[in-house]
């Protein structure tokens, strides 16, 4: 631990002396704050102040690699802050819609970005994470530009966080050198550092940092399930806004459950394989190969359940009530799985042949899906039964576990559509209401269905955008352009964005029961995951149990 300290004192000293060296005079209208983290310099762009790349915590290279984050000290001297930062560290991303073509990336990446209203003052704060399966992303996507938010009062913070194998690897070796001897959440420990410095930092900016609110897409919805769910993070946020988040099975750091291996179990087949004997030879591995490599190896990155971080299953930390007790807006997208159907099982080959496969699978519980998910148009039914396995359930279930706490909570469904996604089979595709609730039609990737900028495509999004931050502001999502969002537990109502917002209630009826039970048996069992696997991939579903049989 020695030997420890003083590597990081060597790197502070580092990265104060080439902070002060690197201050540059600029434009004597660039905004200045002055945060306990230092003196910074920003830009002014389109009526916001923007400050790009602030360091949060120390690189994480070297022996800081696989290390819990090192607050970034205070710097000397004034800090420009106002040219994009780099992404962390990932694999190429194969063509679609979410492929941001080449992009700069570096280990040393654990920065955020800050968007205020030009005379904030206590304003509501937002904290978005970004999606990627926690593979990809960055904070920097033109996507998640902030200007939206400070038109309506909100101080927007974009965060960066260790991908992948960098940033959710577990190991007998890293556990032993963890004063907890536990491994792994390495990404999940930079979101709560980033969220430590801004309960620091952002009233500098106009910020109010008893009033911030987690939001997230995808990966980054499951971080903020994770967020909810962790002791290290309770107290660091007041709301949530989880999009396309999913509640499957994670590895224990020590223990094969539900058929996942234990996650250092993971991580010594994953050196085996990169030819590393020890943790010393990981860390010689140049980020690039490490990455590139174990993406070949089909490593995927998880939380790990290791009863520090991440005490539980995320399905028994919300049934015991355990969660952070803050209000929750939650919701997904009908299409999700038009750009994911690799989740898809395989098309049956005939009806016959798809309700007798569903039967031997479901058992008891076939009709009920049979009458969710029928024998016809089978493209459009596996659609259906996936989306709602994977997110439909998942953000129903969120709901109704905060509610249970007493909770403002709210449901919404995007169903939302325009020509170019309809025609590419993309209607309401995963992540597609992004663009929506940032108002950032022009900034989507390159293979992104173009959105059209007319009348109704901006009403929508600005109907969102105040949804979206008045829930931040109060936790009342309102729209003076739209209905009143009632919480779900009032007649079990949502919120449908199709092409404009509507009220509605019972949400696809019988579908969060059936997956509930689902759910409840694999999980009893102790042997099966519940995942998204569905008809023709699904295990046979466990016999009931008592206290799973829930009513349809």
């Amino acid at each position: 631990m020695k030997t420890l300290a003083r590597l990081i004192a060597a790197r502070v000293a580092a990265c104060v002396l080439a902070i002060g060296m690197s201050a540059t005079v600029a434009a004597s209208d660039a905004p200045v704050v002055k945060a306990p983290a230092g003196i910074m310099r920003g830009v002014q762009e389109g009526g916001a102040h923007v400050f790009r790349a602030v360091p949060y915590a120390l690189p994480p290279t070297g022996d800081l690699r696989w290390r819990p984050p090192t607050p970034m000290p205070a710097w000397s001297g004034v800090r420009d802050v106002q040219t994009a930062g780099v992404a962390c560290m990932q694999p190429p991303m194969a063509a679609g819609p979410y492929n941001r073509g080449q992009q700069k990336m570096n280990e040393d990446c654990l920065t955020l970005d800050v968007t205020a209203p030009v005379n904030a003052e206590n304003a509501p704060v937002m904290v978005w994470i970004h999606g990627g399966t926690l593979i990809w992303g960055t904070a920097q996507s033109k996507m998640y530009d902030g200007r939206e938010f400070a038109k309506r009062g909100i101080v927007l913070v974009s965060i960066n966080y260790r991908l992948g194998v960098l940033g959710y690897l577990a190991h007998p070796e890293l556990s032993a050198e963890s004063p907890d001897n536990i491994s792994g959440n390495y990404g999940l420990l930079d979101q709560v550092a980033a969220l430590e410095w801004v309960r620091r930092n952002i009233a500098s900016f106009g910020g109010d940092p008893k009033n911030v609110t987690i939001f997230g897409e995808s990966a980054g919805a499951l971080s903020v399930e994770y967020l909810l769910a962790s002791p290290k993070a309770r107290g660091l946020f007041d709301k949530a806004i989880v999009q396309s988040g999913y509640l499957f099975t994670m590895p224990e750091l020590r223990e094969a459950r539900y058929e996942e291996r234990s996650a250092e179990e993971n991580g010594l087949a994953l050196a085996a394989k990169l030819g590393a004997l020890d943790i010393a030879g990981m860390r010689a591995l140049d980020a690039r190969s490490l990455i590139d490599l174990s993406a070949t190896t089909g490593y995927a990155p998880y939380g790990t359940i290791d009863g520090k971080i991440l005490p539980r299953q995320l399905v028994d930390t919300f049934d015991r009530g355990e969660q952070a007790p803050v209000p929750l807006m939650v919701g997904f997208n009908s299409g999700e799985i038009r750009s994911l159907r690799f989740l898809m099982p395989p098309m049956p080959v005939s009806p016959e042949a798809y309700v007798a496969d569903i039967k031997s699978r479901y058992g008891n519980l076939a009709d009920a899906y049979l009458r969710l998910y029928p024998p016809k148009d089978f493209e459009q039914t596996l659609l259906d039964g996936t989306r709602d396995a994977v997110f439909g359930w998942a953000s129903e279930r969120l709901v109704r576990k905060q509610a249970a706490l007493g909770q403002p909570s709210f449901l919404y469904l995007f169903s939302h559509t325009y020509p170019a996604a309809t025609e590419a089979g993309l209607a309401a595709f995963h992540a597609s209401e992004v663009p929506f609730v940032f108002g950032t039609f022009e900034n989507t990737p390159a293979y992104w269905p173009a959105i059209p900028d007319t009348t109704q495509e901006r009403a929508l999004a600005d109907a969102m955008l105040d949804y979206w931050t008045s829930f931040a502001r109060n936790a009342e999502p309102k729209t003076a352009n739209g209905p009143a969002w009632k919480a779900f537990g009032e007649e079990k109502a949502y919120m449908e964005f199709g092409d404009k917002p509507e009220l509605s209630r019972n949400l696809f009826s019988g579908m969060y029961e059936l997956h509930e039970e689902v759910m409840c048996r694999r999980r009893h069992s102790g042997v099966q995951t519940w995942n998204w696997r569905i008809g023709w991939i699904a295990p046979v579903l466990p016999t009931p149990v008592p206290g799973c049989t829930l009513p349809r």
